[in-house]
């Protein structure tokens, strides 16, 4: 595996970004292991930081640390991703309606600067940048909520997905879908208007777990033919 060095004064952090990022966008496949040794050098550092940066990854749900097999990327079945969308779901309505009625005039500045960098990353259909943007999107709404509780459980749950959210936007058709809800929820949000703002979370979510579902699916049936 070739990685560019990271360029960062922090470098824990810097690593443990790159490997997440290599995680979520599907450059480190589900199932696959995380050779320290590997990585160190690709990455030209020590061990150190990519020891550290494992065990981040693992307390995230991105990484599970198996007896004598190591660190292996999260691999969910098609069951799991079903149950994992539909909690996220639940939660990401939650936080929608109580954001709504909570959130902060300076929050709602910072949503619509986040979504004008968003669609900027749309239009160049750089998907790794408007994923981060967005992610950032869904947890300042999150955080709108003004629930530590209820922001601590949408981190944690939303992880085991983030990389199958991540390949739900390599469509054309429903990424543009996903573009658009994201507009409503800033219009609900702005007018305050709470039941909207559920609705939209809840929808914008299913839409994303019928995606990822159809993927696996096809991707099984094509697995299941070839062999």
């Amino acid at each position: 595996m070739s990685i560019e060095q990271p360029n960062s004064q922090n470098l824990p952090e810097a690593i443990f970004q790159k490997l997440r990022s290599l995680l979520v966008e599907g450059k480190i496949a589900p199932g696959s292991k995380l050779n320290e040794r590997e990585l160190a050098e690709s990455l030209h550092v020590s061990r150190t930081p990519i020891r550290e940066a494992i065990r981040r990854l693992a307390a995230e749900g991105l990484v599970e640390l198996i007896t004598n097999r190591g660190a292996i990327a999260l691999q969910l079945s098609l069951e799991d991703v079903i149950h994992t969308f539909d909690v996220i779901a639940q939660l990401e309505g939650f936080s929608g309606e109580l954001a709504a009625n909570n959130i902060s005039d300076a929050a709602l500045s910072e949503l619509e600067a986040l979504q004008y960098e968003m669609m900027a990353s749309y239009a160049r259909r750089d998907l790794s940048s408007y994923y981060k943007l967005n992610l950032r999107i869904h947890h300042l709404i999150n955080q709108a909520a003004n629930n530590p509780i209820l922001s601590r459980l949408f981190s944690q749950v939303n992880a085991r997905i983030e990389a199958l959210r991540f390949r739900s936007n390599q469509d054309g058709v429903k990424w543009e879908k996903a573009v658009e809800e994201h507009q409503e929820m800033l219009d609900a949000l702005k007018t305050h208007d709470s039941a909207r703002m559920r609705k939209i979370m809840i929808q914008h979510v299913q839409n994303k777990r019928d995606v990822v579902v159809q993927l696996l699916t096809s991707e099984t049936l094509s697995e299941t033919t070839s062999s």
